[in-house]
C-alpha cells in the first residue's frame, strides 16, 4: 500500500500527541480516547487499539472522525468531555450533555502551562458625590460576580 506524501510527518505528529496525552492521563487519571480519521485509507470496520493507556480509535473507511466523536458523545453524554474546535462537533456534544473544551484551551492544559480561564475585567467605579449607580429593581445578584454558567465552566475546567 502506497502512503500519501507527508504521511511520515502525520505519523510523527500522532505519536507526539499520544505521548503528550499519556503524560496528561498520568497527571489527571482520566480515561482518554483519541479518534483519528480512517475514512479514506482505513479498514472496512472501525479499529481500536491501546497505546500507553490511551484508547486510539480509527474511523472506518467512509466515516469521518467527527462522526465517531459525535456518536461517542451521544453514547456517554454527561460522563465525557470532548476536545474540539469544530462547531458541528461542539454543538452535537453540548446537545448530548458532554463537557466541551476547545482545542486551544486543551493544548494549554496539555503543555502543562499554568492554565486559568481568561480573566474577566470588571470596571471599578469611582464613587464621587455626583456618581450614583442605579440598578433597576428587577436586577438581582452581585454585579462583580461571574454569571453562574461561567462559574460552573471554570469549575469544570479546573477539574478537567
Amino acid at each position: 500500500m502506497a502512503l500519501p506524501a507527508g504521511s511520515g510527518r502525520l505519523e510523527a505528529a500522532r505519536e507526539t500527541l499520544l505521548k503528550n496525552l499519556a503524560g496528561y492521563r498520568q497527571r489527571k487519571g482520566h480515561a482518554i480516547t483519541v479518534v483519528f480519521d480512517g475514512w479514506q485509507g482505513g479498514l472496512g470496520a472501525e479499529h481500536r487499539e491501546f497505546q500507553s493507556g490511551i484508547e486510539v480509535v480509527y474511523s472506518k473507511r467512509g466515516e469521518r472522525a467527527d462522526q465517531v466523536i459525535q456518536r461517542l458523545a451521544r453514547l456517554y453524554g454527561r460522563d465525557c468531555a470532548v476536545v474540539s474546535s469544530d462547531h458541528e462537533v461542539v454543538n452535537s456534544a453540548r446537545a448530548a450533555g458532554a463537557f466541551v473544551i476547545g482545542a486551544a484551551e486543551f493544548r494549554a492544559k496539555l503543555q502543562d502551562r499554568a492554565f486559568s480561564p481568561p480573566p474577566v475585567a470588571f470596571k471599578e467605579l469611582d464613587r464621587g458625590q455626583n456618581d450614583v449607580v442605579k440598578r433597576s429593581k428587577d436586577k438581582g445578584g452581585n454585579p462583580r460576580k461571574l454569571p453562574k454558567a461561567q462559574r460552573k465552566r471554570n469549575h469544570q475546567l479546573r477539574e478537567f
